[in-house]
């Protein structure tokens, strides 16, 4: 379905029902009569009434499309083909879809598939010309509907509100069945792993060697405590270099900075939030890699150029702006009340930052780590460059280390058997950091709720 026409279709749909359902509204208006709802609500409610039969045409096509098309070229194969059951025909099927769509197939094609996929290319113009011509049709005759119920009492605005809410709730219903979706799939396929491999041995087990194959064979070992391990000592790094960095910048901005430098300080810093990880990634791999490296040879410690203290810093990097943003916008709401109570009791600026504000803004700035962490955690792509992929259980930060993200990657490239427990274990993997930082961001929302001041 050429998407360019649907959205032109829709478009002038909207358009013309708006302009429609307004400038009827406007001739009703009268100094005798008044409206009920201005000519807005009139468009908007023309618009929606016009776009609904069209979506829903659309909907019903997109979920019955592809079963119209699989029926019309199981009649036009041989009946020997058609004939065919499980993996053979639906090889068959796909095999015209793909001469259809001119995207080729492997070896010579058949007579009989070039006259399937020229049928299902005329078929697939003709119903989408159909389709195309129905939804402008209902369309039309909503319009035409709506215009005539046009009237001075219509109660536009209301319908135009109720329609919105009804979005609203729908919109909040999809996330959380999203969520729930996500949920539910990793679970789903994380006990499927757990039938081939103990919850203790994975839980407990201290080697991660999955041995990978093709197979489905269950050999290996899947201990995740290597993994869990290297990534939260790569978060504690990130913290450590994040937290002191990006509380001071809040502390600077919002008490000591003149508005002037504020305006241009804040967003740069902010910048750091939208640089792509891979960029952070690179310039772990090629500068603080090789620094770290080169300070630690000139101090007689060995540290690899990839490893956790790579990953760790140039990670405390980028959520720097998390904390200093977050903890900024917090400091700043304590009122200036208190602030000047402190200055009026002879208390110096740096005493009143230490006894009045920061204990003040402590809850809101405690949330703003934790959702720091729940960031450091799931971030994959700068531990992929940085962190040296090495799923040992080490101490030495210095050294190279795996992640859970990075081995959820690893485990699901590759040729491995999506059904084998050598690619089930990625959900697994995921599960355990789903629960891990969703713990993280029940506590912030329970730290930021339990004590929160608040000011008048």
């Amino acid at each position: 379905m050429n998407t360019a026409i649907v959205a032109g279709l829709l478009l002038a749909l909207l358009a013309f029902a708006y302009q429609s359902g307004w400038s009827r509204s406007r001739a009703l208006a009268t100094p005798a009569g008044k409206l009920h709802s201005r000519p807005v609500y009139h468009g908007s409610l023309s618009a929606i009434w016009a776009l609904l039969p069209a979506l829903l045409i659309f909907a019903l096509w997109a979920l019955f499309g592809e079963s119209a098309s699989r029926a019309y070229i199981l009649a036009q194969l041989p009946p020997e083909v058609a004939a065919l059951t499980g993996q053979d025909l639906n090889a068959a099927i796909l095999r015209i879809r793909q001469i259809e769509s001119g995207f080729g197939v492997v070896g010579d094609t058949q007579p009989y598939e070039n006259l399937a996929a020229q049928a299902l290319r005329e078929f697939r113009t003709l119903t989408f010309a159909a389709i195309i011509a129905a939804a402008a049709g209902c369309g039309a005759l909503a319009i035409f509907m709506s215009r005539k119920r046009i009237s001075a009492r219509l109660r536009a605005r209301n319908e135009v509100e109720r329609f919105v809410t009804i979005l609203l709730v729908g919109c909040s219903v999809v996330a959380i069945l999203t969520t729930v979706g996500i949920v539910a799939s990793l679970l789903t396929e994380a006990i499927r792993f757990f039938s081939f491999v103990s919850p203790i041995d994975f839980f407990f087990g201290t080697v991660w060697n999955p041995r990978f194959s093709t197979t489905g064979a269950a050999g290996g070992e899947y201990g995740l405590l290597p993994l869990l391990w290297g990534t939260l000592m790569v978060a504690s790094i990130a913290m450590f270099v994040s937290l002191p960095i990006g509380l001071m910048s809040a502390i600077y901005l919002s008490q000591y900075a003149r508005p002037r430098v504020r305006s241009v300080v804040k967003p740069i810093i902010e910048l750091l939030a939208g640089i792509p990880t891979i960029v952070y990634g690179f310039f772990a791999l090629v500068a603080v890699g090789p620094f770290l490296a080169g300070i630690g040879q000139s101090v007689g410690l060995d540290i690899r150029a990839t490893s956790a203290l790579t990953a760790g810093v140039v990670m405390g990097i980028m959520i720097v702006p998390f904390i200093s943003s977050l903890s900024d916008d917090i400091i700043r709401q304590v009122p200036r009340a208190m602030r000047d109570g402190s200055f009026g009791l002879g208390a110096t600026k740096s005493e009143t930052i230490k006894r009045v504000i920061l204990p003040a803004a402590l809850p809101g700035i405690v949330g703003a780590f934790l959702l720091a962490v729940s960031r450091a955690i799931g971030e994959t792509m700068i531990v992929v460059l940085a962190a040296g992929n090495s799923p040992y259980l080490r101490l030495n930060p210095g050294e190279p280390v795996s992640t859970v993200t990075v081995t959820i990657v690893n485990q699901l490239t590759g040729d491995t058997d999506f059904a084998s427990p050598q690619s089930l274990v990625a959900f697994a993997l995921g599960l355990t950091l789903f629960v891990m930082t969703l713990i993280l961001n029940i506590a912030a929302i329970y730290i930021v709720r339990r004590y929160r001041e608040q000011y008048e």
